[in-house]
C-alpha cells in the first residue's frame, strides 16, 4: 500500500527548489553511497549522502536511506515492515521522550510490482563527531575534554534507562558528540533496533555491555566515571559495584565468544 510521505515542515521548502518532494524524486536522485549497500532480509538497503542549497545558498547534508524488500518481522507486523519505518516510528518516540537524537526530514513506502520500496531522509548531525572518532585521537585530547565527553556521553545513555527505552545496537560510532562553549552536546543515531523495555534493567545491560565492548580507549577510571554518571551518582555504593560487575562479566563472557 502506498502512503503519503511525511515531509518535515523545516525542510521543505529546501526538497522542493530542487523538485525531490515526491518519493518517485527521491528514489531517482544520484546521490553519493556511504558503505556498500546491505543485501539481506529479503532485499536491499542503501544510504548515501545527500547535499542540497537552501534558499540563501547554504548547503545542507541529509543521508538518504533507500530500501527494497528489506524488511524486519515482529509480533508487531508479522508479515513484515521495512526496517527504515521503525527507524521512522523510533525517530518521533525519542523526539516525544526528550531523547536527543537525529531528524527526520522525509519519509514514504510503496509498493511497486510486489516489490515493497521505503525512503528515510534525515539531517546531518551538522558539527557532531561519532564517539569512535574521538575515541581515535583519544590521547591526543586533553584530560578536561575526555573527562566531558564520558561525561555527556553517560547522561546521553542515562536517559534511555530513566525512559524506558533500549538502542539495542548501542556501538560507539551510533553516538554523536560536539563540545560546545557549555560542554558537550550529544545525540543517538541508528534507531532502527531500538525499543520500549520497562519492567527489566537487562535491556539497559545490553546497551552498556555493547558499548563497553566496543570502547577501547577509555581508562578504567574513566569507565567508572562514565558509570557514575549513568546512575546519577557521586560515589561508588554497593549498586554502582554490582553494576560494574554485570557489565564486566557480560563483556568478557561475549569478548571469550569471538575468540
Amino acid at each position: 500500500m502506498n502512503t503519503s510521505p511525511f515531509i518535515a515542515v523545516n525542510v521543505s521548502d529546501t526538497l522542493r527548489r530542487h523538485q525531490l518532494d515526491s518519493f518517485n524524486a527521491l528514489w531517482e536522485v544520484a546521490a553519493e553511497l556511504v558503505d556498500e549497500p546491505n543485501h539481506g532480509r529479503g532485499g536491499i538497503s542503501s544510504v548515501s549522502r545527500l547535499t542540497l542549497e537552501d534558499a540563501n545558498g547554504r548547503p545542507k547534508v541529509f543521508y538518504l536511506k533507500r530500501q527494497s524488500n528489506y524488511q524486519i518481522r515482529n509480533l508487531r507486523r508479522p508479515f513484515g515492515e521495512p526496517t527504515a519505518s521503525r527507524e521512522f516510528y523510533n525517530i518521533g518516540r525519542f523526539a516525544e521522550r526528550g531523547i536527543p537524537a537525529l531528524e527526520a526530514a522525509f519519509y514514504g513506502q510503496r509498493k511497486v510490482e510486489g516489490e515493497l520500496q521505503a525512503i528515510l531522509l534525515t539531517r546531518e548531525v551538522k558539527g557532531y563527531l561519532p564517539l569512535d572518532d574521538w575515541f581515535s585521537r583519544w590521547d591526543q585530547l586533553s584530560f578536561r575534554l575526555q573527562r566531558d565527553l564520558i561525561t555527556a556521553a553517560a547522561s546521553l545513555v542515562a536517559t534511555l534507562r530513566e525512559q524506558g527505552v533500549v538502542h539495542n545496537c548501542l556501538y560507539p560510532k551510533h553516538l554523536f558528540l560536539r563540545p560546545t562553549e557549555d560542554g558537550v552536546g550529544a545525540r543517538f543515531i541508528d534507531l532502527e533496533k531500538s525499543r520500549a523495555h520497562l519492567f527489566s534493567p537487562w535491556g539497559n545491560m545490553r546497551d552498556l555491555d555493547a558499548l563497553n565492548r566496543r570502547s577501547r580507549a577509555p581508562s578504567r577510571t574513566q569507565r567508572l566515571r562514565f558509570l557514575l554518571t549513568y546512575l546519577g551518582k557521586s560515589r561508588v555504593d554497593a549498586e554502582v559495584r554490582y553494576w560494574a560487575r554485570r557489565v564486566t562479566r557480560r563483556t568478557a563472557k561475549k569478548s571469550k565468544r569471538r575468540k
